[in-house]
């Protein structure tokens, strides 16, 4: 009996430990570069990821490496998504959404897709109404182009040539040597736009919130109907989104120092 709970702690540590290790990491780890790092036997690092798979915490990407799965994502997001952090994040969003005059939301990479995770809509009757948990191309949105942007350029180019590009409006760029131009342009000024590339009509711009080790963490976003705001008009307000992006960063350090102490 109290081998057996050794055993299973055991387990449960490693693969906790697979789970930190991998959620950390600055790029895909093998099961190779697991094993080293965690100095945890082949096998039962095989036997581990496995598990993990088939729980939905990890995946096996086409290179063989491994990367956060869907419920791994769910818990990162379920940190930020407590009553408490809630409460902050809402009157961020509320704040600048009455500043600017414009729906305005946070976005989080999941792949090759964005997921609307949160946002404070506009008081105006003409509103463009995308549902909380929707999933957004990355190739076509403000956020989803700013995320593209920040990653590796060897990363960046072998994604683009996978994604669909499906054409969504007329603006939407379908040619991956276009869309990796106006990439580059996007790293540089740190600023996504969309210039009615997913919805007719929708304009929008995106700026990132990083975390306390300056990755990437989620994106920032307003957008508006061009009946309204122009794409230029919407940029005027890059500094007062940046300004939020900031706030949003702090809170994300907090939340997850209080994850560590917790611990």
């Amino acid at each position: 009996m109290t081998t057996n709970g050794k055993e299973r702690g055991s387990a449960i540590a490693r693969a906790l430990a697979i789970i930190e290790a991998v959620s950390k990491a600055e790029r895909p780890l093998s099961p190779a570069d697991l094993c080293y790092q965690l100095d945890i036997p082949k096998p039962s690092v095989h036997r581990l990821i496995s598990q993990l798979e088939g729980d939905g915490y990890l995946q096996t990407s086409m290179r063989g490496l491994i990367v956060p799965g869907d419920r791994l994502h769910g818990m990162a997001l379920g940190i930020l998504y407590s009553s408490r952090f809630k409460a902050l994040r809402q009157a961020i969003l509320q704040k600048l959404t009455d500043e600017i005059g414009e729906t305005c939301g946070i976005a989080i990479p999941n792949g090759t897709e964005m997921i609307y995770y949160d946002r404070v809509q506009t008081d105006w009757p003409l509103q463009i109404h995308l549902q909380v948990g929707s999933h957004t191309p990355s190739w076509c949105t403000a956020s989803g182009k700013l995320y593209l942007s920040s990653i590796t350029k060897d990363r960046r180019l072998r994604l683009i040539n996978k994604l669909p590009l499906k054409q969504y409006t007329r603006n939407t760029i379908t040619d991956a040597n276009i869309l990796e131009e106006e990439l580059q342009g996007i790293k540089k000024i740190g600023i996504g736009t969309d210039n009615e590339e997913f919805v007719d009509g929708m304009v929008a711009c995106a700026v990132p919130v990083y975390d306390a080790k300056g990755r990437l963490f989620a994106c920032l976003f307003t957008h508006a109907p061009v009946i309204r705001k122009s794409l230029h008009e919407l940029l005027h307000y890059v500094p007062t989104l940046a300004k939020a992006a900031k706030d949003l960063g702090r809170l994300i350090d907090e939340a997850d120092g209080d994850s560590k102490n917790s611990d």
